[in-house]
């Protein structure tokens, strides 16, 4: 009797064990969330549907909008590719990494980011994340700065600047498609391509957490759509031998930007299929704005990609969560990539995270909260810029001794029509004083770009 007691004690036990465990796993409150990072390339400000657009068809964005969290002050770090994502992979400015410029094809093809910086997808390994990056790297071209060797378990696409969208091969002629730290071509249109890795990898790690980053291509130049219409800026040399006039540009871009959509789409059914939807958490946005002349649109806003004013750096941003995000939402907040680090890092379940220079906006995602106040900063080549609530400075070195100074109320003054420098001296010399401050305290080291 005694044995027999001792038995069922011992079955009892194991049930309630087994139980506990299967309703942790199966609980989301209990689970770390599955964490989807999209960025777009050069897209505008005013080019999916949520955001204005009335040309360019996005209904899967738009769900994601009207699902989740719409945001009207999001800004990419840089105004060109390579800072936003060196920002976006540490968490800080990216001009304490050294790469504040474009690491291009023909003249940085021996640099990248440091292997002594903590990537993002490093601190999420840590956190028992498996890590997949599937797109543009463009934070070096050698082997030995590969998505691989900087946190990401697995990694296909392409580490320059851009790429044919067919034959993988980029502006200067190199082949630049890999498999890990193998270059290993994979017919197909890149952006599809990608995706399939995409849904790929969140089917096979369905059963554990993971961070997937999925920077496209699109809608960076060459413009070519899915069917292998393509136009290369004049001088440069198309590697499928194509080209298109000018006026067919736009039309091409819509596409492009609506084959992102699309695939998107199919990702977000691969969530629901696979059951995950509800423990997954995405964010979408584009890496800096539109570009001039090419069928971008940026407007409200002025300026343009590799520009300070609001077009270069302000882009369209979204959060999505069901069941967390509250639907429809919009946030005013002004956040920029590099908080992106320490408010994944918090939805890994880790404590409250500050980067070196990023914040954590979940209180904004999950409570309606604010941001802290806190200077904001932007520079490129000879033009530098600081935002600090609704005021804006830009200081543009120029060929004489005197700078040209531009300040914009941006609550008032949106587009930047109207400098209020010269009526607001007080003003220009405080906030002059904080940026030249940030200036010497990033710039400590030597930056790894030859402009």
């Amino acid at each position: 009797m005694i044995k027999f007691s001792k038995k069922i004690f011992r079955v009892i036990i194991s049930i309630s064990v087994w139980v506990f465990i299967s309703s942790c796993t199966n609980n989301p409150e209990n689970t770390k969330p599955n964490i989807i990072l999209i960025m777009a390339d050069d897209l505008g400000y005013g080019d999916i549907g949520c955001y204005g657009s009335n040309t360019i068809y996005t209904p899967n964005l738009d769900r994601l909008a009207s699902e989740g969290m719409r945001f009207t002050d999001y800004h990419s770090n840089g105004a060109v590719c390579s800072p936003t994502r060196a920002a976006l992979m540490t968490g800080k400015y990216q001009q304490r990494t050294g790469i504040e410029g474009v690491i291009t094809a023909a003249r940085h093809r021996n640099v990248g980011l440091a292997l002594k910086e903590e990537t993002l997808a490093e601190a999420l390994k840590k956190e028992g994340y498996v890590t997949g990056m599937f797109g543009k790297w463009h934070l070096g071209y050698p082997e030995k700065y590969n998505p691989v060797h900087q946190g990401f378990d697995e990694f296909k696409g392409y580490v320059a600047g851009n790429i044919d969208y067919f034959s993988h091969i980029d502006q200067e002629g190199y082949f630049d498609w890999w498999e890990n730290a193998i270059l290993k071509d994979d017919k197909g249109y890149s952006t599809d391509l990608l995706t399939r890795y995409g849904i790929d990898f969140i089917n096979r790690h369905k059963n554990e957490p993971y961070f997937l980053y999925l920077p496209y291509e699109a809608p960076h130049y060459p413009y070519q759509g899915r069917h292998g219409k393509a136009f290369r800026k004049e001088g440069v040399k198309n590697a499928r031998n194509k080209a298109l006039p000018e006026d067919s540009i736009p039309a091409i871009y819509k596409d492009m930007v609506e084959v992102m959509d699309e695939d998107i789409g199919k990702m977000m059914e691969a969530l629901q299929n696979a059951h995950l939807a509800k423990n997954t958490f995405i964010f979408f946005c584009s890496d800096n704005g539109g570009v001039k002349k090419y069928g971008q649109h940026n407007l409200p806003l002025h300026g343009w990609k590799g520009q300070l004013y609001e077009g270069g750096h302000r882009v369209p941003a979204i959060a999505w969560w069901p069941g967390k995000i509250k639907a429809g939402s919009q946030s005013d907040e002004i956040i920029l990539s590099m908080d992106i680090f320490p408010t994944l890092l918090e939805l890994a379940k880790t404590p409250p995270v500050k980067t070196q220079d990023g914040i954590s906006f979940t209180k904004v995602l999950f409570e309606n909260g604010t941001m802290p106040e806190r200077p904001l900063f932007w520079r490129f080549h000879k033009v530098k810029a600081i935002r600090q609530g609704d005021w804006k400075l830009i200081v543009r070195k120029t060929k004489t001794a005197q700078d040209q100074i531009e300040l914009y109320n941006l609550k008032d003054d949106l587009s930047e029509g109207k400098n209020l420098a010269d009526e607001k001296t007080d003003l220009v010399i405080m906030l002059q004083e904080k940026l030249n401050n940030w200036e010497n305290e990033v710039t400590k080291g030597v930056s790894l770009l030859s402009q």
